[in-house]
């Protein structure tokens, strides 16, 4: 429990910050992080902090990136996590492109849970965005149902001028495939040009648009994950569409339960606060899990009580970095 009450289960393990995509919010143009990869956590290690985390109490654990399957070990430390006592939960985010190999090694490894990256369905656009093949996405989604994922999510991330018109055709693309779809408010993560009155577009906005195509019915009791997402469901289409408000929600911080580790070692309490504490040197120099376990808790007690995204923000890493 942090110190205003809340209980934090979660961790988000970013595994690397390498990507094979470049989507335009989360990697600024000329990023080269990848090109320190000795400060990247060793599998042993990202096995570590996960068992000391279950041990104080974390539960839930999603794999992130960067594009986590660009890491090759990735299956074994999944296999590694679902070993230790106390995981209940293993989950991936990740942009699909490399699913269609590794759906079904990943679920067979113990993953549970899929979340994909999917900005647009047109492939142009697709491409502006990313800079990927959705064919590849589109792939890769077909082989994670077939791989039987206990939930698999699309995520789409909202950008006035850019994708609004994406919206309907994911949401009818959703509905077709039984696919939950998660609308999510641009944030201040990579630099401060990617956030601006002009290119940001407000969940409730999106649920505007989509009351001109049918009726958005309140699901309030209806929970997928453990993230932060307020679900609808669409009366015509059937279709499942949770909203993300960071920067609407004034009360988006209330029920927080999660932690971040970057892929260089370092535990964020907050995506949205600058606040960071290094476990990598206690890794690779403390043998005693204690050290380990003492800086997860300061990190916990280090938990604001929101995020900084409204306050004129300005990001020190990009989104990449810090993991998704």
């Amino acid at each position: 429990m942090d110190t205003f009450g809340r209980t934090i289960d979660y961790l988000r393990i970013s595994v690397t910050d390498r990507c094979n995509e470049r989507c335009l919010y989360c990697m600024p143009e000329g990023y080269k992080g990848w090109e320190r990869k000795p400060d990247h956590l060793t599998a042993d290690e990202i096995l570590r902090v996960a068992r000391v985390a279950a041990r104080i109490g974390f539960r839930k654990f999603r794999l992130t990136g960067g594009e986590p399957l660009v890491r090759a070990d990735l299956p074994d430390i999944v296999r590694g996590m679902r070993a230790i006592p106390g995981v209940e939960h293993i989950g991936i985010s990740t942009n699909g492109t490399k699913l269609a190999a590794l759906a079904q090694p990943l679920r067979e490894a113990g993953v549970g849970t899929v979340n994909v990256s999917l900005d647009a369905f047109d492939p142009i656009l697709y491409r502006r965005i990313t800079g990927g093949d959705v064919q590849a996405v589109l792939s890769g989604l077909r082989a994670a149902v077939a791989a039987g994922f206990e939930c698999i999510k699309l995520n789409t991330v909202l950008m006035r001028g850019v994708n609004e018109q994406e919206i309907w055709p994911l949401v009818l693309f959703a509905a077709e495939h039984g696919l939950p779809l998660r609308l999510i408010e641009l944030m201040p993560v990579t630099t401060t040009d990617v956030l601006t009155e002009k290119n940001f577009m407000s969940v409730g906005e999106a649920m505007e648009l989509l009351r001109q195509k049918d009726e958005l019915i309140p699901q309030p009791d209806w929970r997928l994950g453990f993230g932060p997402a307020k679900y609808y469901q669409l009366k015509h289409t059937g279709a499942r569409v949770g909203f993300i408000g960071a920067m609407t929600n004034l009360h988006f911080c209330e029920t927080c339960n999660k932690m971040r580790l970057t892929a260089d070692g370092k535990v964020r309490p907050c995506l949205g606060d600058h606040g960071e504490i290094d476990l990598r040197h206690a890794l690779r120099h403390e043998p005693d899990d204690d050290a380990i376990q003492d800086l997860l808790r300061a990190a916990l007690q280090r938990k604001p009580l929101e995020h900084s995204f409204r306050n004129a923000y300005q990001p020190c890493r990009p989104m990449t970095a810090i993991g998704g």
